[in-house]
C-alpha cells in the first residue's frame, strides 16, 4: 500500500509498504481522512522532534522511516485477538497516544505526560497518512453516527484545544487572549466559547485566519505587524485572565506573559522549535502563572459530543482536501508558505 513516510527534513517520501495485520488486542482501520498537523509541519522543516532516529522508541519500537499522520479516522476492517466492543465497519476516530501504563503520570491517570510519551504517526506505529492503520484497540473511539468522517478526523486536534482550556484557570465570564490563530488556536476559541469566556481576543498576523477567528467568535482579532497588539488586549480588559499562547514563537511568549492581569495565566500550546526567553520578574511582580499542555486525556468523548452540538465544525475549519500522492507540495510545502491555510486533509488513498 502507499504511505507518506518520514525519512529526514524536508525528506518526506509516498512509498509501497506492507499492508499492517492485527495482532492480539489491536484493530485494522481503512483510513478515510487525514489532517496535517503544526506538529507534522514542525517534523518536516526541523525535525527530528518526536521522531524516533537513533534508536527505536520505547513503546513503538520503531525508528526512522516512519509512517506519518496522527489526526485520523477511518472504519474498522479487521479485528485482532481479545478484542471486544467493536466490530467490522465501526466508524472510528484514533486517540493516537503511546503511554506505557506504568510509570508515575500513567499510574495516576495522566497518561499524556507518560515518561515515554508518543505519537503513533510521530513515534512510529501504522500512522494515518496511508491507505490502511493498525492500531491498539484501547485507541479506538467510535464516531457518532452524526459526524461526517473529515469530522472525525479533527477529533485529535479539537481534543488538543479543548484539553487546554479545560486545564487553564478560565471560568465563565472570564477574559481570555488567544496568541496564533492557526487551526489550534482557532479551535482554543471555540473551546474558550464552550468554557463561558466573555471575552476572547486574538492576535494573528494572517487577515484569513483573524477573519475565521471572528467568524468563530473572537471578539477583536488584531494584526502584531501593525498594532501594539498587548497594549490593545490591555485596554479593553484591564489585562486577561488566560492567555494562550499558540504560536511557537519565541518573542510571543512574553507578549502572552504581558497580557495578563495579576495572578493571570499563560498557558503554552506549542511544540518548540527554539528557546523563548522572558523577564522572569514580569511573572514574579504580578503573582502570574505559567503552564504547559501536551495533548489530552479522557476527553475524545466530550470533542465528539461537542461536535454533534456543532462546534468545531469542518465546514469552517478544512481549507484544502488532497490525495496521498501530493501530500509534499500541495500539503507541507503549501502550510509552510501560505498561513492563510487553516486546516488541510489528506484522503487516504483505496
Amino acid at each position: 500500500m502507499k504511505a507518506a513516510r518520514w525519512h529526514g527534513v524536508k525528506d518526506i517520501r509516498v512509498e509501497d509498504v506492507g499492508e499492517p495485520r492485527p495482532g492480539a488486542g489491536e484493530v485494522k482501520v481503512k483510513v478515510a481522512w487525514t489532517g496535517i498537523c503544526g506538529s507534522d509541519l514542525h517534523e518536516y522543516l526541523a525535525g527530528p522532534i518526536f521522531v524516533p532516529v537513533d534508536h527505536d522508541h520505547p513503546l513503538s519500537h520503531d525508528r526512522a522511516p516512519i509512517t506519518m499522520g496522527h489526526e485520523y479516522c477511518g472504519t474498522v476492517t479487521e479485528i485482532g485477538e481479545g478484542v471486544a466492543d467493536l466490530v467490522v465497519g465501526d466508524r472510528v476516530a484514533i486517540e493516537p497516544i503511546f503511554a506505557c501504563g506504568t510509570c508515575a503520570a500513567c499510574r495516576d491517570g495522566r497518561y499524556n505526560l507518560c515518561d515515554s510519551l508518543g505519537f503513533v504517526g510521530l513515534s512510529g506505529g501504522h500512522g494515518g497518512f496511508a491507505a490502511f492503520s493498525v492500531v491498539p484497540a484501547r485507541m479506538v473511539h467510535k464516531m457518532p453516527d452524526s459526524l461526517s468522517m473529515e469530522q472525525g478526523a479533527l477529533v485529535e486536534p479539537a481534543a488538543v484545544a479543548l484539553h487546554a482550556v479545560r486545564l487553564s484557570k478560565i471560568r465563565a465570564g472570564d477574559t481570555a487572549a488567544v496568541f496564533g490563530a492557526g487551526p489550534i488556536g482557532l479551535l482554543v476559541v471555540e473551546a474558550l466559547r464552550v468554557a463561558g469566556a466573555a471575552q476572547i481576543h486574538v492576535v494573528e498576523p494572517s487577515e484569513v485566519r483573524r477573519q475565521k477567528a471572528l467568524e468563530l467568535g473572537a471578539t477583536t482579532a488584531t494584526d502584531p505587524t501593525s498594532t501594539d497588539a498587548v497594549a490593545r488586549i490591555r485596554e479593553a480588559t484591564g489585562g486577561v485572565h488566560v492567555a494562550f499562547e499558540v504560536t511557537g514563537v519565541p518573542q510571543v511568549l512574553p507578549q502572552c506573559i504581558d497580557a495578563t492581569r495579576h495572578e493571570g495565566q499563560t498557558l503554552i500550546v506549542s511544540i518548540w522549535e527554539a528557546d523563548a526567553a522572558f523577564q522572569p520578574n514580569t511573572v514574579v511582580l504580578k503573582e502570574r502563572l505559567l503552564q504547559g499542555t501536551i495533548a489530552y486525556r479522557n476527553v475524545y468523548p466530550a470533542v465528539m459530543e461537542l461536535m454533534t452540538q456543532g462546534y468545531f465544525r469542518a465546514e469552517k475549519l478544512v481549507t484544502k482536501r488532497i490525495t496521498l500522492n501530493n501530500i509534499v507540495a500541495e500539503g507541507f510545502e503549501a502550510l509552510a508558505a501560505e498561513k492563510s491555510h487553516v486546516k488541510i486533509l489528506v484522503e487516504a488513498p483505496e
